[in-house]
């Protein structure tokens, strides 16, 4: 059982992480910024006010967990930036620290030709801010994050949506896991499940990983 502290609990990738985690008997702790705005999270997961880019709320929080879960999203440019930042500078002062999950942006995996997804021309321009900020978070954490172990997840780049949990799902590092058909595709509920079994037997500790069926 782990202390597993899921900020953006809120969120529709934040939610199910929180439901998957307490479901396998991890004790969570929901950290978002309004938890009167919270809709529905599983019995057993605990909501309390949170906030990823806030050192005092990440200390608090961080000393008696084992994982931080960064799910947090609808935010500008840099706000996945300034969490990763926030969570790594605050915790590796810490005399044990936890490990830190950022679950990321899939426009930051590479296309056969090895350049990044949101670098394409006919990517969208109204993504393009979030995109480069999830591709500024991955950057700190390759660059700067000494000290602290982390893993950066990285759903499909295109075909990403909820539905089944199906339980089963391929791992890749930096190209999208592809099927027959050329197709990336993946779940919510089971991006939950990648990260939880992450959690619970570490294969990604300071590297990107992405999933798809």
């Amino acid at each position: 059982m782990s202390d597993i502290v899921v900020f953006g609990a809120g969120g529709t990738a934040g939610s199910r992480i929180a439901a998957e985690a307490v479901e396998r008997g991890h004790r969570v702790t929901a950290a978002v910024r309004r938890p009167e705005a919270v809709g529905y999270l599983p019995p057993g997961v605990r909501t309390v006010t949170g906030d990823a880019t806030s050192a005092r709320s990440v200390r608090e929080l961080a000393e008696n967990a084992d994982v931080l879960v960064v799910a947090v999203g609808g935010g500008e440019r840099d706000l996945w930036r300034d969490a990763a930042r926030t969570l790594v500078d605050t915790v590796r002062d810490l005399p044990d620290p936890p490990r830190v999950i950022h679950v990321g942006g899939g426009a930051t995996l590479l296309t056969p030709n090895g350049t990044r997804f949101l670098d394409e021309p006919d990517f969208p321009a109204e993504y393009r801010d979030s995109a480069q900020g999830q591709a500024d978070a991955l950057e700190f954490y390759r660059s700067s994050a000494d000290g602290v172990t982390w893993t950066y997840v990285s759903p499909p780049p295109l075909e990403f949506h909820p539905g089944e949990r199906t339980g089963h799902y391929r791992t890749g590092t930096d190209h999208p896991v592809t099927d027959a058909q050329g197709r990336s595709v993946l779940t919510y509920e089971d991006l939950a499940v990648a990260i939880v079994d992450e959690i619970e037997n570490p294969r990604f500790g300071n590297a990107r990983f992405t999933a798809a069926y």
